[in-house]
């Protein structure tokens, strides 16, 4: 079965680089992180913070927002896209299991989306350092930023393969895929944040808030990412934020594995009940 996984997964590599993917994929994560690069250097001198890690805390939370977009774009064509070119039963009438079929097309698309973060948002790393003059303090917290963003692409790959096992037609799954950015990233943090101006002292903002965070995966990205970074609110806006938790920031880590693990079970048992 691994050699099932890994030959699916580097066909959908070859597919990423034949159609761009990569180089597209990188060059919007490069342009964006540089802009925050240079404009997030700019308070260092006033919160007493290595430039590199203020820029790590403007990169969490541009990677909330453009790498769940760049992992569903990628896998809302997974399953979808060979029912509609006919391809599935070809795929199906040898002999590869489904789930083999959902965790290398998932890996294969998970090394493009690693491959754009690393090159990315390295770029936009040596900027920094450069304009440092060689500072590398803040290293360790670029390191946990990138890994935890394959993380949180790992998720929305995850994610968005459901989607793509849940219809036949990729313009179906794309409106899906979109829809689904739209809620996670956009309208549940406006819910939440309604619903804390409207208790901001009550039992919600106390007890349910953080672990609502928790539930929604960009978001246990974005709450491990800048608590454990622990440079106030200058620069975050999560003053003590890994304190004021009622539970360990690394649980934020557990909700990640926990939506990739769950969210991948669930697409493979979409995939076995789809008839090619």
């Amino acid at each position: 079965m691994i050699g099932h996984i890994t030959a699916i997964a580097a066909t959908e590599i070859r597919i990423g680089f034949r159609n761009r993917w990569v180089l597209l994929a990188t060059a919007i994560l490069a342009l964006f992180a540089l802009v925050l690069a240079f404009l997030g250097s700019a308070p260092t001198g006033d919160v007493k913070v290595a430039p590199l890690t203020i820029t790590v805390a403007s990169l969490a939370t541009l990677s909330v927002y453009l790498v769940p977009l760049i992992a569903l774009l990628l896998a809302f064509d997974s399953i979808a896209g060979e029912v509609e070119r006919g391809t599935l039963p070809l795929l199906l009438a040898t002999p590869v299991s489904r789930s083999a079929v959902i965790l290398g097309q998932a890996l294969g698309q998970l090394a493009i989306v690693a491959v754009a973060i690393v090159i990315g948002y390295g770029i936009a790393a040596l900027a920094v350092i450069a304009m440092a003059e060689g500072e590398m303090t803040g290293l360790s917290d670029f390191v946990r930023l990138i890994v935890t963003s394959i993380g949180l692409g790992a998720a929305f790959i995850a994610i968005g393969t459901i989607a793509s096992a849940s219809v036949r037609q990729t313009g179906t799954a794309a409106a899906l895929a979109v829809g689904i950015w739209l809620v996670a990233v956009v309208l549940y943090d406006l819910g939440l944040l309604g619903a804390l101006v409207a208790d901001p002292d009550g039992v919600f903002a106390s007890t349910a808030f953080p672990f609502l965070l928790l539930a929604n995966p960009a978001d246990a990205f974005r709450l491990y990412n800048l608590a454990a970074l622990d440079i106030g609110a200058e620069a975050t806006g999560l003053a003590g934020a890994s304190a004021a938790l009622p539970f360990p920031v690394e649980t934020a880590l557990l909700s990640l594995g926990i939506w990739i693990v769950a969210a991948l079970g669930a697409a493979s048992i979409v995939f076995r009940r789809l008839e090619p």
